[in-house]
């Protein structure tokens, strides 16, 4: 039975390279326009190289999500951990969900196709569970000790759809900027506490910033 070669240190480098290549022709192009003539030329690379270091354009494609939402997570894992209260912690979340330099409508529009591909590709969706569930344990490390499991449920269902649908409303209209986005979440997040639970987010504490580190889901 045929064995799979071993990649060298200078083809992972290659496919890491071609990934992040792929990642800003989507962000500049969308999914339907992510060609392998586009990610080599922004690679500087041979057009055809990337048959040499992928099976095909779903790789490519997987792989730029993957990196994607690695970027995304890398993120939000460093201002949880500059954070010193609850509060300061939850607005990191949600900031950093609405990146500075990506909350654009172009770039609401690309990532809208990857979210139509989730539907029927078992990959994407997994990605796309992945991404709720990080969400989900970044939250419970915020909320601990004041959300039972189904209130901390309801909250990560009532955050994800209102982020989900900010995104939704910039590539329809591109009538709500970043701040704006940021300050309608927290918003609904008020809505969602009783009296005084907003106070004790707000505490500073003394403590390391819990689970900051085991919010990190593994994506292979």
């Amino acid at each position: 039975m045929a064995t799979q070669r071993k990649r060298t240190k200078i083809e992972d480098i290659r496919r890491i390279e071609l990934i992040a290549a792929a990642h800003r022709v989507f962000l500049e192009n969308g999914l339907q326009g992510m060609t392998s003539a586009r990610i080599c030329r922004e690679a500087g690379m041979s057009p055809g190289i990337l048959a040499y270091y992928f099976k095909g354009k779903d790789e490519v494609l997987f792989g730029m999500v993957r990196y994607n939402n690695r970027l995304l997570m890398e993120d939000v894992i460093a201002r949880l951990r500059a954070a010193r209260t609850a509060w300061a912690r939850l607005e990191a979340i949600v900031e950093g969900n609405f990146p500075a330099s990506a909350f654009t409508r172009p770039i609401a529009n690309a990532w809208l196709s990857v979210c139509a591909e989730a539907g029927v590709n078992p990959q994407y969706a997994r990605l796309q569970r992945l991404f709720y569930q990080r969400l989900r344990s970044n939250l419970a490390s915020v909320f601990d000790g004041m959300f039972d499991a189904t209130r901390l449920r309801h909250a990560s269902l009532v955050i994800a759809a209102l982020i989900d649908g900010l995104w939704l409303r910039k590539a329809a209209t591109d009538d709500v900027g970043r701040d704006e986005a940021i300050t309608l979440v927290l918003s609904g997040i008020r809505s969602l506490l009783n009296n005084g639970e907003e106070q004790l987010l707000r505490r500073p504490t003394e403590r390391e910033p819990q689970q900051a580190t085991r919010a990190i889901i593994d994506e292979r």
